[in-house]
């Protein structure tokens, strides 16, 4: 628990297996965390033993994407005062919700940020085109919504407080890989009270389906900019 507040994880995987248990491990250490799901999204068939050497609870999800697992975690964290989602490759340091739990003090939402230059360790793939095209997204969403200071639109790991996550689920409608963008957006659109934290950003373990492909990464940064400019100005 944190501050008498209970903490749920939210693991989503599908190329994993070789840092998943190391990721659920870093949770456990910290004491505070009251339940931890796997979300396995047709993951690597090695990824269930790892799961299974520690107390998280593994749970299926056959609609593939990164979305897609996290809505399926959200409804199995139903529970949980506050819901944390970090994916489970490496990248990030688990200890890194203590910084991130705090800020629940006073806002909804807490969002990681990858992109300030102290926080990326050697080897982490965070270049200067996926870092500039970052903080170019943010600074567009920051600019079209009027909300605070955001500096990265791709981080994954971030801390929802249960009013957010009930007020933001029915409005979620993504099942890809901008997903965790999309409830950046409905955040600021919604008018939730959000801040934006630098987390440090590790090499990652094995290789992504995604940010390991320039095609793809350039794909998925139109995708989210398409994304902003609807929510932005749809009816």
């Amino acid at each position: 628990m944190w501050n008498a507040r209970t903490v749920a994880v939210i693991l989503p995987t599908y190329n994993e297996a070789g840092s998943i248990a190391d990721c659920i491990r870093g949770f456990e250490a910290l004491g505070i965390v009251d339940d931890i799901v796997v979300v396995n999204n047709n993951a690597h068939p090695d990824t269930s033993p790892e799961v299974a050497t520690t107390s998280a609870r593994e749970v299926f999800e056959a609609t593939q994407g990164y979305g897609a697992a996290i809505r399926r975690g959200v409804a199995e964290t139903r529970h949980a005062d506050l819901v944390c989602v970090c994916e489970p490759d490496g990248t990030f340091d688990p200890g890194d919700i203590l910084k991130l739990l705090p800020f629940t003090a006073d806002v909804d939402v807490v969002l990681g940020s990858r992109t300030v230059q102290t926080f990326i360790l050697s080897g982490a793939n965070m270049g200067w085109f996926l870092r500039w095209g970052n903080w170019a997204v943010a600074k567009l969403t920051e600019v079209l919504f009027n909300t605070v200071y955001l500096s990265d639109v791709g981080c994954t790991f971030r801390v929802l407080s249960r009013s957010a996550v009930d007020r933001l689920e029915p409005h979620f409608e993504s099942n890809e890989s901008a997903f965790g963008y999309e409830m950046m957006l409905l955040t600021a659109q919604y008018r939730i009270p959000l801040v934006q934290v630098p987390v440090k950003y590790r090499p990652r373990v094995g290789e992504s389906s995604v940010t390991g492909d320039r095609r793809k990464t350039v794909e998925l940064g139109l995708s989210m900019i398409a994304l902003c400019l609807r929510h932005r100005f749809r009816p």
